[in-house]
C-alpha cells in the first residue's frame, strides 16, 4: 500500500508540474448558451476570495486588499477611520485580460460592420457597509480597464478610483464602469444611484435606486446581487440588482443604455472593481463573482501578451503546488522506509508510522493527544454519539481551543470526533485518504478539519461541530425540535453545495472527486448554511485525468443507490460528471422532500417521477407538500429543471459546475430538459465519457436502460 501511495504522489507531482506550465487559468470553455452567433465562451467563478487568489487570479492595487473571504476594494479595518478609511481608492481586477472586440476584414468594414464585439454577463455579490452606521460615501464600480495597474493618483473621493482631476473625460482612458454611488455630486441625481461611466465619473446615463426600493448602503448591512449584461451584437448594456438570494428581476433593469465597447475600451481589457472613499467612508466588499465572456479570435499581438501572462501565472501557481506535492511524496518515502524497517526489526508500530507521515505534511492540522479526545467525549460515551456509518462512529465533544479557534487560547470548542473502526489496514487507508484530501481544502461550504489523533491503535479525525446536524435529518426526521426547512433555506443550501462542488472540481489546485455526495453528508451550521462533509471516499486525481477508479481487489461501485450515476455501474470509476449526477439527486430531494430512492405513483426513483411530471407540464407538483404552497414558483421550476439536467443519463449532457452556479444565481435561464427521459446507452456514444475497462474485464456490450427504476442489485454501500 505504501509503495502504491508513493507512486501516485510522484505521478501527481509530474502532472501538476506539466499542468502548471501550460495553463493557470481557473476558467472553463463551454458552448455559449445564448450569444446568438454560437462559438465559445470563457467562464470563471469565485464563490469566495482568500489570499491565495492574489497574483494567481486577481491583481490587487491601490488601497484594496483581500480578507474576510472577500475583496476589500477600499480598506476594511477597525483602526482610526480618519487615518485608515478616509480618502482611499483601490482596484481589484482579474489577472488576465479578455479580447472584447475584433477588427473584421476590409469588405465587412466597408459595409459598415467594422468589428465584432464580445458579449458578456457578470454577476457579483457585494456588501457596501457603513461602519458604526455613519453616513456612507463615496462609491463602488464594476470596471473595464485597459490595464491592471494602480488607480490614478488623486482618484479618491468622487473619482471612485477611476480617474482624477486631470484625466477625467479623456478618451485615452479607455474605461467603462457601472457605478453604485452613495455621494451626490452636482452631476448626480442623488446619493443612492447607479450610473454608466465612459472615460469619466460624469455618467452618460444614471438612475436613482430609490424607486426600486434599493439602498446601496443601508444602516442594517445588506448583501446585494448585481447582474451586468452586455449584448455585443446590439451594443447595449443592462444592469439588474436585487437583495442577495432573490432571483434576477429580468423585466426590471435598474439601468439600460446603448454602449459601443469597441469605440471605447482597449481591444484587450481587464474586468474588475474599483471604489473610493472621501471625507466620509464606507467598506466596499465583493463577496462572490462570476463572469462569462464570448471568445473572439485572438490572432494578434495582444494574444501573445495574454499567453505570456498565462505562462507567468502558471509558474506562480505551479511552483508552490509542486513543492507541496513533493513534500507529500517525501512523507510517503518516510512511510515506506519506516514500514520496511518495522518489518525487519519489529520496531515502530503503525501509529508512529502514520504520525510521522502526517507531521511531514506542510501546513498539517493540529495533533490532539488521545487522552484529550477521550476526555472530550467522556470516554466515547454512547450518549455523546452523533451518528455512525461504514467507517465508524462520530461523537460530540468539547476540546480546549488554540490560536486557530474563535475564542483563542483558554477557550473551548465544540467538535465532532470521527472514530474509524474498520479492520486496521482498511481503516488506516481510509484515515490517510480523508486526511490527505481535506487537510488543505479551504471553503466556507466545507466542514472544517480541526485536527487528528493516532495513538493506541485508534484513528481519530476532529472536525468543527455542525449544531444543526445533517440535511437529511431536517428533510426526513420527525424528531421533536427538527424544524421544517423553509423554501428560502432550501434554496440557500443548494447554492452552498453547488459552490462547494465547484471549488472541488475547478477551483482547488487539484481536481477532487467527492464520490459520496448525498443529503446525509451535507451538514448545517448554526445559521443553516450548507457544509459538505465526509471525505472518506473523496479522491484527488491528476489534473489531466478525468476519473478515479479504486484498484483494490474486487473493485466495486462506491456510494449510495439513488445518488450513483448509471455509467459508474459499468466503469467502476468516479468522475466530475458522476458527482454532478449526485448533486442533481440532492436538488430533487431537497425540493420534493423525498429520498432519491422512493416509491411514488408507481415509480421507484424520485427522478423518474419528476421527469414524468415535467413531461405532463406539471413539474411544480413535485414541490414538498409540507411547504403548503409557500415557495417561489420561478425558483422551484429552476431547481427542478436543473436537478433533471444534472440527472441526465448521458454524462456529457450534464451541466458543469460553472453553469450550475450561473443558473442558481439567475445569470442563466434554467436548462432545457427534454420531455421524455433519454435512454441510458452504454458504451456512451457522445464522447462525454470514455469507455473504460473495469476490474471484471472490458465492457463491450451495449446496454439500454429507459428508466432508472430498472436498476437492481447491491450497487451501493449504505453509509
Amino acid at each position: 500500500m505504501a509503495a502504491h501511495f508513493l507512486v501516485h504522489l510522484l505521478l501527481l507531482a509530474v502532472a501538476v508540474t506539466s499542468a502548471a506550465s501550460s495553463s493557470s487559468l481557473s476558467t472553463n470553455s463551454t458552448s455559449s448558451p445564448s450569444n446568438g452567433g454560437g462559438g465559445n465562451v470563457t467562464v470563471f467563478t469565485f464563490s469566495r476570495f482568500d489570499e491565495a487568489n492574489r497574483g494567481a487570479n486577481v491583481t490587487v492595487a491601490g488601497d484594496a486588499n483581500i480578507n474576510g473571504g472577500a475583496l476589500q476594494i477600499t480598506p476594511d479595518t477597525t483602526n482610526n477611520p480618519s487615518a485608515y478609511l478616509t480618502h482611499k481608492s483601490g482596484r481589484v481586477l482579474y489577472s488576465t485580460p479578455f479580447k472584447l472586440w475584433h477588427l473584421l476584414d476590409p469588405t465587412a468594414a466597408a459595409a459598415g460592420e467594422g468589428n465584432a464585439t464580445a458579449a458578456f454577463t457578470t454577476v457579483f455579490t457585494i456588501n457596501i457597509y457603513r461602519p458604526n452606521k455613519a453616513e456612507p460615501a463615496e462609491g463602488f464600480a464594476f470596471v473595464i480597464a485597459p490595464n491592471a495597474g494602480d488607480p490614478p493618483t488623486g482618484s479618491s473621493g468622487g473619482y471612485l478610483g477611476l480617474t482624477n482631476v486631470s484625466t477625467d473625460g479623456n478618451a485615452t482612458n479607455h474605461l467603462v464602469a457601472v457605478e453604485l454611488d452613495t455621494e451626490k455630486q452636482s452631476y448626480d441625481p442623488d446619493d443612492n444611484h447607479v450610473g454608466l461611466n465612459v472615460n469619466s465619473v460624469v455618467s452618460v446615463a444614471n438612475t436613482s435606486l430609490k424607486p426600486f426600493g434599493i439602498e446601496i448602503s443601508p444602516a442594517n448591512a445588506t448583501n446585494y446581487t448585481v447582474w451586468v449584461d452586455y449584448d455585443g451584437a446590439k451594443r447595449h448594456i443592462s444592469v439588474f440588482m436585487a437583495v442577495a438570494g432573490k432571483p434576477k428581476p429580468w423585466r426590471s433593469p435598474v439601468l439600460a443604455a446603448p454602449l459601443d465597447l469597441a469605440a471605447t475600451v482597449a481591444e484587450w481589457s481587464y474586468f474588475g472593481f474599483s471604489a473610493s472613499t472621501g471625507s466620509k467612508y464606507q467598506l466596499n466588499c465583493v463577496l462572490a463573482w462570476n463572469l462569462t465572456v464570448d471568445k473572439l479570435p485572438s490572432d494578434d499581438l495582444g494574444n501573445g501578451d495574454a499567453k505570456k501572462r498565462k505562462r507567468m501565472l502558471g509558474l506562480a501557481i505551479g511552483v508552490p503546488v509542486v513543492v507541496t506535492v513533493l513534500a507529500a511524496a517525501a512523507a510517503a518515502v518516510v512511510f515506506v522506509c519506516v514500514a520496511r524497517r518495522r518489518k525487519v526489526t519489529g520496531g515502530e508500530d503503525g501509529s508512529a508510522i502514520t504520525g510521522t507521515m502526517i507531521r511531514s505534511l506542510a501546513g498539517g492540522p493540529r495533533e490532539f493527544e488521545y487522552r484529550e479526545i477521550r476526555k472530550a467525549t467522556n470516554n466515547f460515551d454512547e450518549k455523546m454519539k452523533l451518528g455512525q456509518g461504514g467507517y465508524g462512529v462520530v461523537y460530540r465533544g468539547v476540546v480546549a481551543g488554540d490560536h486557530t479557534s474563535p475564542g483563542g487560547h483558554g477557550g473551548t470548542v465544540e467538535v465532532a470526533v470521527k472514530k474509524f473502526s474498520r479492520a486496521s489496514t482498511q481503516g488506516q487507508n481510509d484515515f490517510l485518504a480523508e486526511l490527505s484530501i481535506i487537510n488543505r481544502l479551504r471553503h466556507k461550504h466545507l466542514v472544517r478539519l480541526l485536527g487528528w489523533s493516532h495513538d493506541n491503535g485508534e484513528l481519530l479525525l476532529v472536525y468543527e461541530l455542525m449544531p444543526n446536524g445533517s440535511l437529511d435529518q431536517h428533510l426526513f426526521s420527525s424528531s421533536p425540535g427538527r424544524q421544517l426547512l423553509t423554501w428560502e433555506l432550501r434554496y440557500s443550501i443548494i447554492k452552498g453545495v453547488a459552490s462547494a462542488l465547484h471549488y472541488l472540481h475547478d477551483e482547488y489546485d487539484q481536481r477532487v472527486i467527492h464520490r459520496d455526495l448525498k443529503a446525509s453528508n451535507i451538514m448545517l451550521d448554526a445559521s443553516f448554511n450548507a457544509r459538505l462533509g465526509d471525505f472518506g471516499l473523496a479522491r484527488a486525481i491528476e489534473t489531466d485525468k478525468t476519473s478515479y477508479a479504486d484498484e483494490a481487489a474486487g473493485g466495486g461501485v462506491h456510494g449510495t443507490v439513488g445518488y450513483i450515476a448509471p455509467e459508474c455501474f459499468h466503469t467502476e470509476k468516479a468522475t466530475r460528471e458522476s458527482d454532478v449526477y449526485a448533486f442533481g439527486a440532492v436538488v430533487l430531494e431537497v425540493v420534493a422532500g423525498r429520498r432519491p430512492r422512493c416509491d411514488v405513483e408507481g415509480f421507484h426513483f424520485l427522478v423518474d417521477w419528476v421527469w414524468r411530471l415535467h413531461r405532463d407540464g406539471r413539474v411544480l407538483d413535485a414541490v414538498d407538500g409540507r411547504l403548503d404552497g409557500v415557495f417561489d414558483r420561478d425558483e422551484a421550476e429552476r431547481l427542478l429543471l436543473l436537478g433533471l439536467a444534472c440527472s441526465h443519463p448521458i454524462p456529457g449532457e450534464r451541466p458543469k459546475t460553472p453553469a450550475i452556479q450561473q443558473v442558481l444565481m439567475g445569470a442563466l435561464p434554467p436548462p432545457v430538459v427534454p420531455p421524455f427521459k433519454p435512454s441510458f446507452v452504454w458504451p456512451a456514444m457522445d464522447g462525454g465519457i470514455e469507455t473504460m475497462s473495469t476490474t471484471a474485464g472490458t465492457t463491450t456490450s451495449q446496454l439500454s436502460l429507459t428508466s432508472a427504476s430498472t436498476w437492481s442489485g447491491n450497487y451501493g454501500k449504505e453509509a
